[in-house]
């Protein structure tokens, strides 16, 4: 029987940010958010990860890596893109050394737009994607 999800780990990657994102994210940590609390924590591999969750337009150096580091997520395995950069619309778009949004490289399954969004909505959008997705 599938049930709604009660955990979930996600693995960052910076893909080539500014870090205003990433500052968001570890926002999220703090005692004023404390995801923690819905079930939602940072991993440090991939292995343990139920998703990547990827900041920053994908630089010509960060592709890669940002690819073997989403197929090292175990099965099944999301990928949320958190911010302009990452959806391919912020200011390095068109940098010569970047290829623009994630979704250049790998589909995601989530977005949150903003630059950079707040963490209201990064954990709201994150507890939707855990009412979406179910596990075994």
């Amino acid at each position: 029987m599938d049930k709604k999800m009660k955990s979930l780990q996600l693995r960052h990657v910076d893909a080539g940010s500014c870090n205003a994102c990433e500052q968001e994210l570890t926002a999220l940590l703090g005692k004023d958010y404390d995801v923690s609390r819905y079930g939602i924590e940072f991993v440090a591999s991939p292995r343990h990860a139920d998703a990547l969750i990827v900041t920053g337009s994908v630089s010509d150096t960060m592709k890669p890596a940002l690819v073997r580091v989403f197929e090292a997520v175990s099965t099944p395995k999301g990928l949320i893109v958190i911010g302009d950069c990452a959806l391919g619309c912020g200011v390095d778009r068109r940098a010569y050394a970047s290829h623009g949004g994630v979704q250049h490289v790998v589909q995601p399954d989530l977005s949150v737009a903003g630059c950079p969004p707040t963490p209201q909505e990064i954990v709201k959008r994150l507890q939707e994607y855990m009412d979406k997705h179910t596990t075994v």
